[in-house]
């Protein structure tokens, strides 16, 4: 069975950093990245890294001050979030598929909890 479980959320100031983890038991597929989801909002895409390549995705919202990684064996990415605002409050999802480049909820097959990021002004 696959999971895939998230760690590195919490409270942070306006302008501070957090590092989020996301790691993959049972198998690894090419692509694993970071969703995220406000309160009132669906979920969006933030950023994604496919194996292969080494190729990575970003929204427009988060580029620049966002970086997503993954260590040698793939089976943890890792989201770098500096320089962080208000409106990046949201819980943040790690999702794992098999689609190179996902940025879509539907490209992904399996999904983590959730971690709750709240930052304040």
């Amino acid at each position: 069975q696959v999971q895939l479980v998230e760690s590195g959320g919490g409270l942070v100031q306006a302008g501070g950093s957090l590092r989020l983890s996301c790691t993959t038991s049972g198998r690894t597929l090419y692509t694993m990245g970071w969703f995220r989801q406000a309160p009132g909002k669906e979920r969006d895409f933030v950023a994604a890294n496919s194996l292969g390549g080494g190729s990575s995705y970003y929204s427009d919202s988060v580029k620049g001050r966002f970086t997503i990684s993954r260590d040698g064996a793939g089976n943890t990415v890792y989201l770098q979030m500096d320089s962080l605002r208000p409106e990046d409050t949201a819980i943040y999802y790690c999702a794992m598929g098999g689609v190179i480049g996902a940025t879509r909820e539907s490209d992904y097959t399996y999904w983590g909890q959730g971690t709750q990021v709240t930052v304040s002004s």
